[in-house]
C-alpha cells in the first residue's frame, strides 16, 4: 500500500505540554505516560512532565502547560467506515426510530406532522425504523405512507440505510408498477397480487435521487439524495460536531460520489474541515478514477483519497444480505448479490492491478466467499503482502474463510454497535448462526487484525459504546450474543478503534497512537476504559477532543 505523503498545516498556537492522570499511547508496547509535548500540531515527546520539559528545553521551546488533572487521554478515535454527509442529512429528516415511534400509526403521525410544516411539494423524509421493533413486526406499506401525503414524495428509510418504503406518488413519479422488473442488485417488493408494496431495497433506491441526481447503478444502495450545496455544508458541519463529541478525529467515508467529493472540497477550501477524512470512491467511479490516474493515496493531512468501495450483498438489518436458501424469518426472502461473481472478480482484479485498496461490503458467508476468492485471485496475479484489502461489516464469515483472510492479509472492518442495537434481529433472521455476528474474538484467535467503526448513521459515532460492546457482546436489551470466544479484551477493542483503524486507512505513520512524530489527535476522557468495569465503559464521558494539537470539542459539562 502506498503511504500518504505528510502535509503539515500551519500551527495555530505555540507549544504545549499536556498532562493527565494517564495517557494511553496505544503504541506497540501499550505503554502509558502522564505528559505529552506538542508543537506545530505534532507530538514531540511522551513521558512524564519532567521528560517533556527537558525535551522542550533541548528544542528551545517555551511551552504552556495544559493540565487535565484526573482525566485519561487516549488517541483520537478512528472511524474508518462512516457516511458523514448522509449522517448530517438525516439529522434534518424525521426521526422515526424506536425512541420516537413503536408502531406504524405513530410513524405516520410523525411524518404527517412534519409534512404539515413543510412548503408545498417538498419531499417528506424519515429514517430509523427497524421493522422487527414495530408492534406490527413488518414494514409499512405505500398505502400507509399515502396517509402522509399524496401530492409529494414520501420516503421512510430503514435503519440499515439499504432501503425503506415510499408512497404511491413516488412510485408513479418513477414509472414503477407491477410490470417494472427488479433492477440488478436491488428489489421492488410486491404483495401476493404482484403489486408493489412500496418497499424498495439496495439498487432500487436509485429512483430516490431524481432525474438529475447521483446515479450509482447496481454498485450500491443510493442514499445520495440532493439538497442545495449550502444545506449540504451545514449537514456536514452538524455531522462533524457529532463525531468530535464522540472523540473521533479521523473518518473514512465509505461511499463517496461526486456529491460527497464536491462538499469535502468546499469545506476544505473554506477551512471548515475539522476532521481528517479518507475518501473511498464508490465502484461505479472505478473506471473514471483509473482514467484520471487515481491509483494510490494522495491528499493532505485533512482530506485524502484512500481507495474504492464495492458491494457484494445487502444488509442483515433489512434482510437483503444474500442467503440463497432464504431467511429463517422469511424463507421467501433470499436477499441479493450486487454483481455476478465473475464480474465482481474482474472488478477487484482491475482495482488491485492498479494498486488500489478495495473495501467491499459483505455480510453473508456466500457474499464473503465471493470477496475472499476474488482477492485471492487478484493477489495470485500480482502478489502484494501489504495490499490491505478490506471487507466491510464481514458479519458471518466461516472459520475457514477467516483463516484465508489471515493468509491474504484481508482486514475486516466491523461495527459492534450493529449487534448492540439489533443483534437479536440477526438471530431472528437467520437462526442460531446469527449468534456469531461480528466474530471479533475468532478474528483475533486467527491472527486477523480487527478494526471497529460506527457506520454512522446506521449507528451514532459513540466509540466507547462500540468498545464496550466488543468486550461484553451484550445488546441494548441486555441479551448476550454468542459465546465468550467472540469477545475481545478492552485493550484489543481500544486498539481496534484507534491504531488499527489508522492501519486500515493507511495512515498509521501519522495517526492512531500517541507517539513522537505523529499528529496530536487525542480524546480526553473522564475515566479509563481499560480499568473501569466492562459494563461501564460506555458511561465514560468525552470531555474534550483535539485535532492537530488544537481543541475541536469541549463537553458542556
Amino acid at each position: 500500500m502506498r503511504k500518504l505523503a505528510p502535509f503539515d498545516l500551519p500551527a495555530q498556537t505555540g507549544p504545549r505540554i499536556v498532562t493527565a492522570r494517564t495517557i494511553r499511547t496505544v503504541d506497540a508496547a501499550s505503554s502509558t505516560a502522564t505528559a505529552m509535548l506538542v508543537d506545530r500540531g505534532r507530538i514531540v515527546a511522551v513521558g512524564t512532565p519532567a521528560d517533556c520539559a527537558a525535551a522542550a528545553a533541548v528544542a528551545g521551546l517555551a511551552p504552556e502547560v495544559v493540565d487535565f488533572g484526573d482525566a485519561v487521554i487516549v488517541p483520537g478515535f478512528v472511524d474508518p467506515h462512516a457516511h458523514p454527509l448522509m449522517y448530517g442529512q438525516m439529522m434534518t429528516w424525521v426521526d422515526c426510530g424506536p425512541a420516537k415511534a413503536g408502531s406504524i400509526p405513530e410513524i405516520v403521525a410523525l411524518l404527517a406532522e412534519a409534512a404539515a410544516r413543510m412548503p408545498e411539494g417538498r419531499p417528506v423524509r424519515g429514517y430509523g425504523y427497524e421493522q422487527r421493533n414495530l408492534a406490527e413486526k413488518r414494514h409499512p406499506t405505500r398505502y400507509e405512507l399515502d396517509e402522509v401525503a399524496t401530492d409529494r414524495e414520501v420516503y421512510l428509510m430503514n435503519a440499515s440505510g439499504h432501503g425503506g418504503v415510499v408512497n404511491s406518488y413516488t412510485l408513479a413519479l418513477n414509472g414503477v408498477d407491477r410490470e417494472t422488473p427488479d433492477p440488478a442488485g436491488g428489489a421492488i417488493f410486491r404483495d401476493a397480487d404482484g403489486e408493489p408494496t412500496g418497499e424498495i431495497s439496495d439498487a432500487a433506491c436509485n429512483m430516490l435521487t431524481g432525474v438529475h441526481g447521483v446515479k450509482v447503478g447496481h454498485h450500491g444502495p443510493n442514499f445520495h439524495l440532493g439538497d442545495e450545496p449550502e444545506e449540504h455544508l451545514r449537514q456536514l458541519d452538524a455531522a462533524t460536531a457529532r463525531f468530535l463529541a464522540g472523540g473521533v478525529t479521523t473518518v473514512g467515508d465509505a461511499q463517496v460520489t461526486r456529491r460527497e467529493f464536491d462538499m469535502y472540497l468546499r469545506l476544505a477550501e473554506a477551512g471548515r474541515l475539522d476532521l481528517r477524512v479518507s475518501m473511498y470512491l464508490l465502484s461505479h467511479l472505478l473506471d473514471d478514477a483509473l482514467e484520471m490516474g487515481l491509483v494510490g493515496q494522495f491528499g493532505n493531512a485533512h482530506l485524502s483519497f484512500a481507495g474504492t468501495k464495492f458491494y457484494a450483498d445487502g444488509t442483515l438489518g433489512g434482510w437483503t444480505a444474500y442467503f440463497p436458501d432464504g431467511y429463517v424469518g422469511d424463507p421467501c426472502r433470499t436477499g441479493q448479490l450486487y454483481h455476478d461473481p465473475a464480474d465482481y472478480t474482474e472488478l477487484i482484479r482491475k482495482a488491485h492491478a492498479a494498486g488500489l485498496q478495495t473495501a467491499t461490503h459483505a455480510q453473508s458467508p456466500t457474499a464473503i466467499e465471493m470477496v475472499v476468492a476474488a482477492i485471492e485471485a487478484a493477489l495470485d496475479d500480482r502478489p502484494d503482502p501489504d495490499a490491505r484489502h478490506r471487507i466491510e461489516h464481514c458479519g458471518l464469515p466461516t472459520p475457514e474463510q477467516i483463516q484465508r483472510m489471515a493468509a491474504a492479509g484481508i482486514r475486516p472492518v466491523n461495527q459492534t454497535q450493529h449487534y448492540f442495537n439489533w443483534g437479536e434481529g440477526v438471530e431472528e433472521a437467520i437462526g442460531t448462526p446469527g449468534e456469531r455476528f461480528n466474530p471479533l474474538g475468532e478474528f483475533v484467535a486467527a491472527g486477523v487484525p480487527i478494526t471497529i467503526s460506527s457506520d454512522a448513521p446506521v449507528a451514532d459515532p459513540i466509540p466507547l459504546e462500540a468498545v464496550q460492546t466488543a468486550v461484553t457482546r451484550v445488546t441494548r436489551r441486555g441479551h448476550k450474543l454468542g459465546s465468550d470466544a467472540l469477545r475481545v479484551t478492552p485493550e484489543a477493542a481500544l486498539r481496534a478503534h484507534t491504531y488499527e483503524g489508522a492501519v486500515t486507512l493507511g495512515r498509521e505513520d501519522d495517526l492512531g497512537s500517541l507517539e513522537p512524530g505523529k499528529y496530536a489527535d487525542f480524546a480526553v476522557l473522564s475515566d479509563d476504559p481499560l480499568t473501569v468495569p466492562h459494563d461501564a465503559i460506555s458511561t465514560i464521558e468525552v470531555l474534550e477532543t483535539w485535532v492537530g494539537g488544537e481543541r475541536r470539542h469541549r463537553s458542556a459539562a
